[in-house]
């Protein structure tokens, strides 16, 4: 099996942009799998390998690596890793375990949409291919897994062709939670714009919101776009209002976890109130997100289930404690942004703008045929 010829594929991809001077999120080697430790970050710059199934559901969950792209990469991945020693199964055992292993993937992260999508493609596609040895199949499983992780650099370089035009000399852009290179395979989503505009010439600035409880922005985005070189400052999540007012912020680019077929967009808890504020302030609000983001099949956002996540995550500051003990808590990880705030979705097809529900089915809905009929994990 050529499997480092595979590797070199998705690993050798020429890279000309300022990611090139960050570490990869995601290093598939051709039989061994590797993701950054996010949560070590900026302190620590830790890799894992990931020796099981276990750990790769535990990585997606405890937000080792996280953004929706690399989640679907990394789910994908994961599929792998959970097959790998089952090459010895019958064809009708291997099918029933591969099920069974998507499935529980899946259940790790059910807000975005990408490992979901990312998984009942590669279902479907050694589904598609019949009673053949099992080794075989396998084979296939990873050139699909392999395909996904290519496909999204590319993905990403066409949302920061489609956008880097929003990025004018002088202007301050606001951005949300981290859709960066660390969300995806290389030059993330809401920042490719940023670092194609940046190669240009362009001379901007980015504020980038902490995003509490789990400090993405400020853990993730402010470090990412200043070992790039970027004009990057970190403020609070409840500075965004002042900035705005003050005239600092000209554009708002965030990512997404999943679009809904009208144009609602779940992303990371407070985009709404960032949406909100850019309406009162007529500051255009963009979303970029590639189309394996946008679900078709989900008619509204009030539809999206919404991850509730755990209580000491917003009681506890690090290691310090800062919420009395047995306080009652909400965590909701997400929020829906309607549509009416959106000003545009940045694709790799171009911006999409409104009416959402006619121009994202115009767009995407071939793919969302195509997944409907995909079997269902």
């Amino acid at each position: 099996m050529k499997l480092q010829e595979r590797n070199d594929d998705v690993n050798n991809i020429e890279t000309k942009t300022a990611y090139s001077k960050l570490i990869q999120t995601i290093k598939w080697t051709g039989e061994e799998l590797f993701l950054l430790d996010q949560t070590k970050l900026p302190m620590e710059v830790v890799i894992e390998k990931q020796e099981s199934v276990n750990q790769v559901w535990d990585s997606i969950k405890m937000l080792k690596v996280r953004g929706a792209p690399a989640i679907g990469i990394a789910g994908g991945y994961g599929l792998v890793v959970a097959m790998r020693d089952r090459a010895g199964l019958d064809y009708d055992d291997f099918i029933l375990e591969m099920d069974r292993q998507a499935a529980y993937l899946d259940s790790s992260r059910p807000t975005a949409v990408n490992l979901s999508w990312a998984l009942k493609r590669i279902v479907s596609k050694v589904k598609s291919l019949g009673r053949r040895p099992v080794a075989e199949l396998f084979e296939e499983m990873i050139k699909e897994a392999v395909a996904i992780h290519n496909e999204d650099r590319l993905l990403c370089r066409g949302i920061g062709e489609s956008g880097k035009s929003l990025i004018n000399d002088g202007i301050g852009i606001l951005t949300h939670c981290n859709a960066g290179s660390l969300a995806t395979s290389e030059l993330g989503t809401a920042t490719a714009p940023m670092y194609l505009a940046f190669e240009d010439g362009v001379k901007f600035r980015v504020y980038a919101d902490e995003t509490r409880p789990l400090l993405q922005g400020a853990r993730l985005t402010s470090w990412e776009l200043q070992q790039a070189g970027i004009d990057v400052t970190l403020i609070c999540d409840n500075m965004a209002a002042f900035m705005m007012s003050k005239g600092f912020i000209d554009l708002v680019i965030v990512g997404a976890d999943r679009v809904a077929a009208n144009g609602d967009v779940a992303n990371k808890i407070g985009t709404m109130g960032v949406a909100l504020l850019a309406k009162h302030f007529n500051i255009p609000f963009y979303v970029a997100c590639p189309g394996s983001t946008i679900d078709l099949l989900t008619a509204r956002g009030e539809n999206i289930e919404i991850e509730e996540r755990d209580a000491e995550e917003v009681t506890f500051f690090g290691e310090r404690r800062t919420g009395p003990e047995g306080i009652k808590v909400r965590n909701p990880a997400f929020d829906v942004t309607p549509n009416e705030l959106i000003t545009g979705l940045i694709t790799e097809k171009g911006i999409i703008r409104p009416p959402f529900d006619i121009n994202l089915k115009q767009r995407f809905g071939a793919a969302a045929k195509a997944e409907r009929s995909a079997d269902t994990l």
